[in-house]
């Protein structure tokens, strides 16, 4: 059995594409739910083709008109810093307390998430709530974030993932989490006048956020921003910071801090004199600009269709993007209509992330999840600690960081021991058949 699933799995992630042709009705099914879900589940192929494709994307791209599984309600309700805002977070999870707070919170936020992509009925929400962390990546070791990062997600990423992109810029630009990540929150205008009272402490002009913001966030790397670009847009959001970090943490412009010059951002002169507009004002510029919607599409392309994504595909969705103004429902329903999306050249193209193999393992056995920290570990040892991604790219689209000798023997282990109900916090009732099809291609590609 064991050579049998090591084969297959060489042969799932080696395979060569089919010829590039459009899928036939089941195989969309069997594409979508690989591609819009963290798996197929048995009876999931019944009950889209019962649905109707169509309509079946139409509720994911709705998630609000999905009811939510109440399994998966029982046991987010068993974790309560989910709901906590920042003030009670800090008063629960002192930072006097350290170690045992970040035990405490991180656990949390792993269970969570492992929870909400093995059960939640909102899939593609979930999956794009992973895709959008990712692109707006903040490190959960890093300082004060083990305590901001489960209200970032919350309320910064996970109400935006089908909404307004420029809405969700600012929602990440203004949070305690990505200020203090970035280190923006301790950037100071060098002519300001806090900056007079700030000798003997490194205190100046920070740029790593602006870099980040136009590199990762919108235009991307080849997005034609400057060096001069990347500092006029530091001295925008000078001021930007965070009120009382350890005691509840939120956004507060400090205009003390503020670089009052005028400043040209791509062209494009703010005036001097002003305050919090001034990077509001570099939100709208980027937000708007082309770049940002080929280099957004681009990457929602990667994560649902290829690594190399037809180009024809990521025109007709940044073309979505600008024509709505970065409506992120509109340029996912423009992925989906396009014929690019449904042909053999993208089915069964891309490698699965340790993420999406091991929570795609435990939906396609029907197996419970008892206790989700022993899976979240795993995925750890196969390369993927959630949460805890120090660069700020996060983890890739593509497939080329999760392929590697060790890590296909890692997955072998990982789909033997599940199929053998020897996997700990997952019960699942093992079979000849279940160790073959967690061994095979569909095991590691989707």
């Amino acid at each position: 059995m064991r050579k049998r699933i090591w084969l297959a799995l060489m042969a799932g992630v080696l395979a060569a594409a089919p010829a590039n042709k459009k899928l036939d009705k089941d195989l969309q099914v069997r594409h979508a739910l690989s591609r819009l879900t963290f798996g197929e589940r048995p009876g999931d192929f019944e009950a889209v083709k019962k649905t109707g494709l169509k309509k079946w994307i139409a509720r994911q791209l709705d998630p609000a008109s999905i009811p939510e599984n109440p399994k998966l309600e029982a046991k987010l309700a068993d974790l309560p810093s989910l709901a906590m805002t920042r003030e009670e977070l800090a008063e629960r999870y002192p930072i006097r307390e350290r170690r045992k707070s970040i035990v405490a919170l991180g656990r949390e936020l792993l269970e969570s998430k492992i929870y909400r992509a093995v059960y939640s009925e909102r899939q593609l929400s979930e999956v794009l709530a992973d895709f959008w962390f990712n692109h707006f990546n903040v490190h959960f070791e890093k300082g004060l974030d083990r305590y901001l990062v489960t209200a970032y997600e919350r309320d910064a990423i996970r109400p935006h993932v089908l909404g307004d992109f420029r809405t969700m810029l600012e929602a990440t630009a203004k949070d305690p989490a990505m200020l203090f990540y970035l280190d923006n929150w301790q950037s100071v205008g060098p002519d300001a006048p806090s900056a007079r009272f700030a000798k003997g402490r490194r205190r100046g002009l920070n740029e790593n956020y602006a870099r980040e913001l136009m590199e990762l966030h919108t235009l991307g790397v080849d997005g034609g921003y400057s060096q001069k670009d990347v500092t006029e847009v530091a001295r925008c959001f000078t001021g930007w910071t965070i009120e009382r970090p350890a005691g509840g943490a939120k956004f507060r412009f400090d205009a003390r801090s503020h670089d009052r010059g005028e400043k040209i951002v791509l062209g494009t002169k703010i005036p001097a004199g002003g305050g919090v507009e001034d990077g509001l004002k570099v939100l709208d510029i980027l937000a708007r600009h082309p770049a940002t919607a080929k280099n957004i599409s681009t990457k929602l392309a990667q994560r649902f269709a290829a690594d190399e994504p037809p180009p024809a595909l990521v025109a007709k969705m940044a073309a979505a993007f600008s024509k709505t103004g970065g409506d992120l429902r509109a340029v996912m329903k423009a992925m989906l209509d396009a014929p690019e999306f449904w042909t053999h050249g993208v089915y069964r193209a891309k490698v699965k992330s340790p993420l999406e193999m091991a929570v795609g393992a435990v939906r396609a056995s029907n197996a419970e999840l008892v206790n989700a920290l022993p899976l979240a570990q795993r995925i750890a040892q196969l390369g993927q600690p959630l949460y805890r991604k120090a660069e700020p790219t996060g983890y890739p689209n593509t497939g080329e960081e999760w392929l590697s000798s060790a890590g296909l023997v890692a997955r072998m282990n990982l789909a033997t021991a599940l199929a053998g109900n020897r996997l700990p916090g997952v019960r699942v009732t093992a079979d000849e058949s279940l160790a073959d099809r967690l061994g095979g291609p569909e095991f590691q590609k989707r």
